[in-house]
């Protein structure tokens, strides 16, 4: 791993954004290089003033540094730096790509990448239609990019699993802050196929203010981004902004046109957005070079069921059981039974519908 302190010292320079970091790099190649170049090379950078060439000169690494480092190390994490053979190659080409990734588990470097955004509180349909749309993405060998929320993104992140790809989420938090709580065991799913990242600091807790930055990465590590179920004003809709500023495709899934959960979805078709109903309709828009790529991979054998999970997988029917009614029918620790749930839908037995209900799939064990 090359050396991080010259990139958290550089970035650690007040008035130093991720805009003016990527253009001093784009300059000098290296922080390192950065932080020893002359003050009157720094000057001639745009948007570096006086003030701020002086600070860079000032700047030395402090133990805090050292600290937060050596803490995500501990903690399994690793990094990956702008300059990185692993950094997402999509995502540095935007204007204001994070300079440092934190990472669990492990980046590929590849443009085939789709990410699939949208409401939280999604309906049935969004779920089930963003699943198989992920999937079949998926066995096309796309990596599936989301936010790990709840609702639409924790089905576009199944779906990925479900057909045997490599999915990534991004966080509006750093990484030892996993939100929502209930998505911890997916969290460890989708870091053993393929990565969680964050370019916020160990620590940082899943504000407001963060998701609009963590939105700009999910859209720029994309070829084009798939908006499930969107409101008028949808969260959403700013990755749909910032995917086509940052010349991406953007797609749109219709819902009804009497639910207000799709007036957002709508909205983009009417401005341009390409309407979806198939993973096909994705790739039709893709560069040529991409799609004739795509090959299906071999299906993996079914794991057999555990003790615990035959005892789920038998206490659920065809039709929708609320969570809390299995939790008093088996008898079990919700978060336990969280993680068999998951398990079960990962191996296709069992399908969640909106409100947290559950049922059994046609598939047999």
């Amino acid at each position: 791993m090359e050396n991080l302190l010259p990139w958290f010292t550089l970035k650690s320079v007040r008035g130093i954004g991720n805009h003016l970091f990527k253009r001093l790099i784009d300059r000098f190649q290296s922080p390192e290089q950065v932080l020893n170049a002359p003050y009157q090379e720094l000057i001639m950078v745009d948007g570096l003033n006086r003030r701020l060439a002086v600070a860079i000169k000032n700047k030395k690494p402090d133990g805090s540094i050292k600290r937060e480092i050596d803490l995500a190390l501990k903690k399994g994490f690793t990094f990956v730096t702008m300059t990185d053979p692993l950094y997402p190659p999509l995502l540095r080409e935007i204007p204001d790509p994070p300079p440092v990734l934190y990472v669990c588990g492990r980046l590929h470097p590849t443009r085939r990448a789709i990410s699939i955004v949208g409401s939280r509180n999604a309906t049935s349909y969004g779920i089930a239609t963003t699943k198989r749309i992920s999937k079949h993405l998926a066995e096309k060998q796309f990596v599936i990019i989301s936010g790990m929320a709840r609702g639409i993104d924790t089905a576009a992140h199944i779906g990925a699993l479900l057909g045997h790809g490599r999915t990534i989420a991004v966080l509006g938090s750093g990484l030892d802050r996993i939100y929502p709580a209930e998505n911890r065991k997916l969290f460890e799913k989708i870091a053993e196929n393929g990565a969680v990242v964050s370019e916020f600091p160990l620590g940082t807790e899943p504000e407001a203010h963060n998701f609009p930055a963590r939105n700009r990465i999910i859209s720029g590590i994309s070829l084009g981004t798939l908006i499930v179920e969107a409101t008028r004003k949808s969260g959403s809709l700013i990755t749909a902004r910032l995917a086509a500023e940052q010349n991406r495709e953007v797609f749109a899934i219709p819902g009804s046109i009497h639910s207000f959960k799709s007036i957002g979805t709508h909205n983009l078709i009417k401005q341009g957005a390409k309407l979806v109903e198939h993973a096909q309709d994705i790739l039709e828009e893709l560069p040529i070079e991409i799609t004739d790529e795509t090959r299906l991979e071999e299906p993996r054998a079914q794991q057999p069921m555990s003790a615990d999970e035959t005892l789920v997988f038998q206490s659920l029917e065809p039709y929708p059981i609320h969570i809390d009614t299995l939790v008093r029918k088996v008898g079990m620790e919700p978060g336990k039974l969280s993680s068999i749930l998951l398990t079960l839908e990962l191996k296709g037995l069992v399908e969640q519908a909106a409100g947290k209900h559950f049922f059994l799939t046609n598939e047999t064990p």
